[in-house]
C-alpha cells in the first residue's frame, strides 16, 4: 500500500512461498513479472533479464538481439534484499546519467516456513530533476508496481513447495 504524502511508493505483497523461493522467483523469473508492453526498445522483447548481483543489471533484450539497460543493482543480499536503480526518466527515456535515477529496495520477510512478505519501496524521484511527478505517478499506477506485484503473487502461487 502507497503511504499517503510520502516521496517514496511503497507496497508490501504477502507470498505463498519461502524466503529463499520468493526471492529467487523476483530475480530469476522476474521476465515473467514485467509486461512485455513496458518496452523502450524499437521491437517487441524477446526477455528480460535481472542479473542478481551487486553491479549487475536489468534489462530489456529484443527478438533482434538489441538491448535496453533500465536498471543497476546496487545491492543484492539474497533472500533478505535487492536494491536497484530506475534508470528511466520523466520521459519514459533511458536516463545516463546514475545521480538522476530513482532507487527500488525489495525485502523479503519470512512470516513462516512457506510465506513471506515482500515490501517494495521505490524512493529518490526528486533525483529526476523536473517531471519527477510522471515517474512517481506512473510507477504508484495500476500498470507500475502494483500490477508486478500482482504478478509476481500468481507466480508465487504456482511455484512448487
Amino acid at each position: 500500500m502507497t503511504q499517503p504524502g510520502a516521496d517514496s511508493v511503497r507496497r508490501s505483497v504477502v507470498v505463498n512461498a519461502s524466503i529463499d523461493v520468493a526471492f529467487a522467483l523476483f530475480t530469476s523469473r522476474f521476465d515473467d513479472i514485467k509486461p512485455r508492453e513496458h518496452n523502450l526498445l524499437a521491437v517487441p522483447i524477446a526477455e528480460t533479464v535481472f542479473e542478481p548481483w551487486a553491479g549487475g543489471a536489468i534489462y530489456d533484450r529484443g527478438v533482434d538481439g538489441s538491448q535496453c539497460r533500465w536498471a543497476r543493482v546496487l545491492v543484492c543480499d539474497p533472500p533478505n534484499r535487492i536494491v536497484f536503480t530506475w534508470d528511466i526518466g520523466p520521459t519514459w527515456q533511458i536516463e545516463t546519467d546514475p545521480a538522476k535515477t530513482s532507487e527500488v529496495e525489495v525485502q523479503f520477510t519470512a512470516e513462516s516456513a512457506d510465506r513471506t512478505r515482500v515490501q517494495l519501496e521505490h524512493r529518490y524521484f526528486e533525483r529526476h530533476g523536473p517531471g519527477w511527478e510522471a515517474v512517481a505517478g506512473g510507477v504508484d499506477g495500476d500498470a507500475g508496481w502494483p500490477l508486478y506485484l500482482q504478478r509476481f503473487t500468481r507466480l508465487a502461487d504456482k511455484a512448487p513447495r
